[in-house]
């Protein structure tokens, strides 16, 4: 996100990561393949990529006058879109974690969290929260009802994969094989915060158009995923182990070669009503391998950033009403379609 934003303070920024992304990745031409034309017939040459240190340098005398919370938004739903779990890290994410570079982002940070809208990245889960059906207002879904039967399901449903995994797929990380790569259950209320922001704060999205937010309130006992050490606490405590299901997607975009566990949701349900990630929980832990003990890792994957996962029947639509919302296009600003008098 940090790198992200860079790119859009500083045009020099964004050129510099551009090119460097061209060679870093996979190797050049990997991640990106570099088009050229030329009158003559003839391939253009392409500029030289500055060496990371001079992009570090760079990123060091940024001008952060042009700092405002649009900006930030816009680099924090780059930072989500681009997640992925099911192959390598792009060229950018190879740069953004080179030492000089992480190094350099220091500043960056720190600019982020002195911006006084921007509270709500750390801020527990609102009374207020909206339920999004990615749909338009003229036909929602109703909520998702007995959260205790979906678990329930989702509990036999991920066991029986694990083991017909574990079968069928081969134990090599590297073999050519996906499968699910999410951390969390389907099927549950799942609110976010935050409308407009949250509409764009979504992984794998489908590009959608047109979203129905339906006011939420909901009571109960809500752990408050802030760090990564909340959700690896979790973990321990609730083990599932997923290593067959997950291997070989967790290993493209970790590198990491092991066991995997993620949180067993049908027990968290008899001691939590609800589990709320927060932005940065999201921004520290999210897309990356997180030790559980000498032996276990986990990733939280496919959840979105200040968003709450239900798992008990505490949560309700309100009397409030609901918002449409709509955007001409995949990136462009979400705006309130509001009824006409």
């Amino acid at each position: 996100m940090c790198l992200e934003l860079a790119k859009q303070l500083d045009p020099e920024v964004k050129a510099a990561a551009f090119w460097l992304g061209y060679e870093l990745g996979s190797g050049p031409g990997t991640s990106r393949v570099l088009l050229t034309a030329s009158s003559s017939g003839h391939l253009a040459t392409p500029p030289s990529a500055p060496s990371p240190e001079e992009l570090a340098a760079r990123l060091a005398s940024l001008d952060f006058d042009g700092l405002d919370s649009e900006l930030m938004q816009a680099a924090l739903e780059r930072s989500v879109d681009t997640a992925r779990y099911w192959q390598e890290p792009d060229s950018e994410d190879v740069l953004a974690g080179l030492p000089v570079i992480t190094a350099a982002l220091t500043s960056v940070a720190e600019q982020v969290m002195a911006l006084p809208d921007i509270q709500w990245y750390w801020q527990p889960r609102r009374d207020e929260q909206w339920a999004i059906d990615w749909r338009s207002s003229h036909g929602p879904a109703p909520l998702p009802k007995n959260p205790r039967q979906t678990l329930t399901d989702w509990g036999r449903k991920e066991r029986a994969e694990e083991i017909r995994a574990a079968h069928e797929r081969p134990s090599d990380p590297r073999a050519n094989w996906s499968g699910t790569w999410w951390s969390i259950p389907h099927g549950l209320v799942h609110t976010v915060g935050q409308v407009p922001a949250a509409l764009g704060l979504v992984e794998d999205s489908l590009g959608w158009e047109h979203a129905t937010a339906v006011p939420v309130r909901g009571t109960g006992r809500t752990l408050e995923v802030g760090t990564p050490d909340d959700w690896i606490s979790l973990c321990r405590r609730f083990p599932f182990e997923v290593t067959a299901s997950r291997r070989h997607d967790w290993f493209r975009a970790t590198g990491r070669h092991g066991r995997w566990v993620i949180p067993d949701w049908e027990q968290v349900a008899g001691e939590w009503d609800a589990v709320h990630l927060s932005v940065l929980g999201y921004l520290s832990g999210a897309s990356r391998a997180l030790k559980v003990d000498a032996e276990t890792a986990t990733v939280i994957a496919g959840w979105a950033p200040d968003s709450t996962i239900w798992l008990t029947d505490v949560a309700r639509a309100s009397d409030f009403p609901r918002q449409a919302w709509h955007r001409a296009s995949h990136g462009d600003r979400w705006t309130e379609v509001r009824p006409k008098a």
